[in-house]
């Protein structure tokens, strides 16, 4: 019998099916770092969402022999390691790349034609105009517009496509500091200094973080707008929020932070920016991807009891 835990169960609204009613089940809606000793003591199976698994901690975990990343992205786990020392490790992938690309296009709407600034007029200046309407931000068409891909897995692919028949133009990013292109894609440079939207789509690594800096925004179109849904440290949150306040970009719309939860005294949660707009990591959380992901966590445990491991990253 094998003893199962899941971590922070808390991170999906629905619960997980279990693959065999004889193993044993424990769930944590969250595990702080220091305890997760403890929490793993005897168990043979984790699953983890955002928990970090890293050497210091596997190390002192001689009985665990799988790890399920109940996520598409794995950069929580030290899976180096893992393979190292046979320990199996299992993603997601893919499940909520409609939900994300949704959720990226909406930002698009709502940044582009400025709806976060007129719903403020609608409510504070509407009933004083002397006219029918209100004039505020400059409102800009989605149409023709240049749209710039930063990594172009199933995310990427997924907003391409919808973006494409929006009628944007896409140009999709070479990797940053390579000095010819593909075909298919753009130098990283010309993307962002072209681009009228900035969407990130790349896994967070040692190459990736910090990608997004002080340099990248100054060369971003006074006009432009960045949406981040993949990992919060892809970006330099100091020198966007300097941006944003000197509205040398005319917005962003961040779905993740380098910290999550953020501190109550987060600068972005206490002196949000006019033209940001903030939500809660939830861009993944379409009803469809939370019960798609539930399933097939269950699905990737299930294969390992079975020793033939879905999704297999380490």
């Amino acid at each position: 019998m094998s003893h199962i835990v899941f971590l922070d169960s808390a991170t999906l609204p629905v619960p997980v099916p279990r693959p065999r009613s004889s193993d044993r089940w424990t769930e944590r809606l969250s595990t702080r770092e220091h305890e997760l000793i403890d929490a793993l003591a005897d168990a043979d199976i984790a699953i983890t969402n955002k928990v970090p698994l890293r050497s210091d901690t596997l190390r002192q975990l001689p009985k665990l022999k799988y790890i399920c990343v109940a996520a598409s992205g794995y950069d929580s786990v030290d899976v180096a390691y893992c393979h190292e020392h046979d320990i199996q490790v299992s993603n997601v992938p893919a499940y909520a790349a409609s939900s994300v690309a949704e959720h990226v296009i909406g930002c698009i709407f709502m940044l582009r034609r400025q709806l976060l600034s007129y719903n403020q007029l609608a409510a504070s200046a509407w009933t004083s105009s002397p006219v029918f309407c209100v004039h505020g931000a400059p409102i800009h068409d989605i149409r023709g517009a240049t749209l710039g891909l930063i990594g172009l897995g199933a995310i990427g692919k997924e907003v391409m496509r919808i973006a494409t028949a929006l009628g944007m133009r896409v140009l999709v990013s070479e990797r940053k500091g390579n000095t010819a292109a593909r075909p298919g894609y753009t130098l990283f440079d010309t993307v962002i200094a072209n681009s009228d939207v900035v969407s990130l789509h790349c896994p967070l690594s040692d190459d990736t973080k910090g990608l997004i800096g002080e340099r990248e925004l100054s060369m971003m179109r006074p006009t432009a707008v960045l949406i981040n849904t993949a990992r919060g440290a892809l970006v330099d949150e100091r020198a966007l929020e300097a941006a944003l306040f000197r509205q040398s970009i005319a917005g962003a719309a961040l779905d993740v932070l380098q910290l999550e939860p953020p501190h109550e005294q987060h600068r972005f949660v206490t002196g949000q920016p006019d033209n940001l707009l903030l939500t809660p990591h939830v861009a993944w959380a379409s009803s469809s991807a939370v019960e798609t992901l539930a399933r097939a966590v269950s699905a990737n445990v299930k294969s390992f009891l079975e020793q033939r491991t879905l999704n297999r990253v380490a």
